[in-house]
């Protein structure tokens, strides 16, 4: 348990607690930018990108690569509930490589094939979201991919609804 000049950090997947620590200082990715949490923070939820948490014990400065998930934080502990975790001793760049080529190459012949199907954005979404997660282990291990820049309607917001364009009302006499 984390005391008054520490935070306990929990990182959890699917599989159960991948890490459990008690830090100095933890800097994690979040969908508005980075952010970090000291102890004594003012409690906060935190939406969270793909991307690396960095945190300190003392002097040690230790990584993780995190999937997209939030994060809970508060004076003495930080949540962070997430479906992807690795370490750097997990990443074998080889293998990440092969695959984020392969994903790329996806992404290529999807964007080729122009259809605006709803199953064909579905896809590249999930497509982008691994790009992104095997980047992140790239950056991790200190090999990171050449950046790319992707339209943000292949994996942004949906449009506005209809309904948003109502008229307004005519002014009365």
């Amino acid at each position: 348990m984390a005391d008054a000049t520490r935070v306990e950090l929990e990182i959890v997947t699917p599989k159960g607690r991948a890490l459990m620590a008690a830090v100095d200082e933890v800097t994690a990715p979040s969908v508005n930018g980075e952010f970090g949490v000291l102890p004594g923070h003012l409690p906060v939820l935190a939406a969270l990108r793909t991307g690396i948490v960095t945190y300190r014990v003392g002097q040690d400065q230790k990584r993780c690569a995190i999937g997209a998930g939030f994060a809970e934080a508060g004076p003495l502990r930080m949540v962070i509930l997430t479906d992807e975790y690795v370490e750097r001793e997990g990443v074998d760049p080889v293998v990440v490589r092969k695959e984020l080529s392969e994903v790329q190459a996806s992404l290529a012949k999807l964007a080729a094939e122009a259809s605006p199907g709803s199953q064909a954005k579905e896809e590249a979404k999930t497509l982008v979201g691994r790009e992104n997660w095997l980047a992140a282990q790239l950056e991790l291990y200190g090999d990171p991919p050449p950046a790319t820049m992707r339209p943000l309607e292949e994996w942004g917001p949906p449009e506005p609804m209809a309904d948003d364009d109502v008229p307004a009302e005519p002014p009365r006499s």
